[in-house]
């Protein structure tokens, strides 16, 4: 129904969460931001496929509203992550911060063209 890159594009985003909190030094503080971090950004596109399989238009934006919730949610569990291990570590953590914010604002836009 939309996009095939945005279907790409939230796996992606998934993916390089996950790789990236591999990265991080597991002490007690963090584990739970950790695993809030990697439900949210997988959910993203677990409910953007939901949404491309819908039963109809309500069940479909319901899912729109699901995938830019979790996206916003991402971004915060990143933010909240700020570590700071190296420049490299710190430069894809601000890249997900973008990318989960992109993702809000694509989301954003197909619910408001299409299910406002």
């Amino acid at each position: 129904m939309f996009h095939r890159g945005l279907d790409e594009r939230t796996h992606d985003f998934g993916c390089r969460v996950r790789k990236w909190v591999r990265t991080l030094p597991l002490t007690p503080l963090i584990i739970d931001d950790i695993k809030q971090l990697i439900r949210s950004s997988g959910s993203v596109g677990a409910n953007y496929i939901e949404a491309n399989e819908s039963l109809g238009k309500k069940d479909c934006g319901k899912c729109m509203k699901i995938c830019r919730k979790e996206a916003k949610e991402s971004g915060h569990w990143l933010r909240m992550l700020d570590i700071r291990q190296s420049a490299e570590h710190e430069k894809e953590r601000q890249a997900l911060i973008q990318e989960s914010h992109e993702l809000t604002c694509i989301f954003h836009s197909i619910i408001t063209k299409y299910y406002s």
